[in-house]
């Protein structure tokens, strides 16, 4: 089992939006950062868990869990001239970009701000608190990810 964090701006796509969905289940398209490819189409595995963050936001912070439901597929919107996530690069038969599913599995009590993530030392590796990072999707060691649901 792996962890993870996944952001997104609650105006684009909140927590609410995910367990609104048919099946709780919605494709996690439009990254367009090679790292953060890399480890959703590399890392994540069907099962995995998943920190629902949402940013650029008045209280940017931890507000729900979820599941990755599939594996890294191609993104079709990135060959898609018609979708604000194009990239003439990618193509069908070579594509560039790829997305997950996710599952809601529960919103959280009450959100764990990002403020309050960065005031607690036992995260101080947590690639999310690390000046400069900007990733939309990063890796959450076991003992992190159990000491931030004990934040809750």
């Amino acid at each position: 089992m792996n962890y993870w964090l996944m952001k997104s701006e609650p105006g684009e796509f909140g927590i609410d939006d995910l367990a609104s969905r048919p099946n709780q289940t919605e494709h996690w398209d439009g990254v367009r950062n090679y790292q953060a490819r890399n480890m959703m189409r590399d890392g994540m595995k069907t099962g995995d868990l998943v920190f629902f963050y949402h940013s650029n936001c008045a209280t940017p912070g931890i507000v729900g869990i979820a599941r990755i439901a599939r594996e890294a597929y191609p993104d079709p919107t990135a060959s898609d001239p018609g979708s604000k996530h194009f990239d003439p690069s990618s193509k069908p038969d070579n594509p560039r970009w790829f997305m997950v599913d996710v599952q809601f599995v529960r919103k959280l009590n009450s959100t764990i701000t990002l403020a309050e993530l960065k005031d607690k030392q036992e995260l101080e590796g947590l690639a999310l608190i690390r000046r400069g990072n900007r990733l939309s999707v990063m890796p959450v060691e076991e003992g992190m990810w159990n000491y931030i649901l004990s934040l809750e």
